[in-house]
């Protein structure tokens, strides 16, 4: 996983756009269907070595990953009970990355109102 594709998966997402609030040297991706302020799904240092990323993720499902993967734990900075850290040393496949990233997005998506759902295209799955 480079940052590049990290970026890029990231965006990848309708509604999808890269952030600074904490500084140039992290990119903090949000979700948002109008103008005003978007939320929160992703955070990463891109720049830093190893690469890691943080995203949302359901509390049960949290822990069983956590227990799984050595290299998923509780998001450094963040709540621990819905924010996994993932350090993308090449330990995790691209693809369960990937569906990290799009589950971290979809739970964001989901407590959005239901119009900016419906501007987005999400459908629940």
């Amino acid at each position: 996983m480079t940052p590049d594709y990290l970026r890029a998966l990231c965006l990848s997402h309708p509604g999808a756009y890269e952030d600074f609030p904490f500084g140039p040297e992290t990119s903090v991706f949000k979700v948002r269907a109008r103008p005003g302020p978007g939320k929160v799904f992703a955070l990463t240092a891109l720049a830093a070595r190893p690469l890691s990323v943080s995203l949302k993720c359901e509390p049960a499902l949290a822990e069983q990953l956590r227990a799984a993967h050595p290299t998923i734990t509780g998001a450094w900075h963040l709540n621990k009970k819905h924010w996994n850290g993932v350090a993308l040393d090449g330990t995790l496949a691209d693809d369960m990355v990937r569906d990290m990233i799009e589950d971290s997005y979809d739970l964001v998506v989901a407590s959005l109102p239901l119009r900016d759902r419906q501007r987005l295209g999400w459908n629940q799955k």
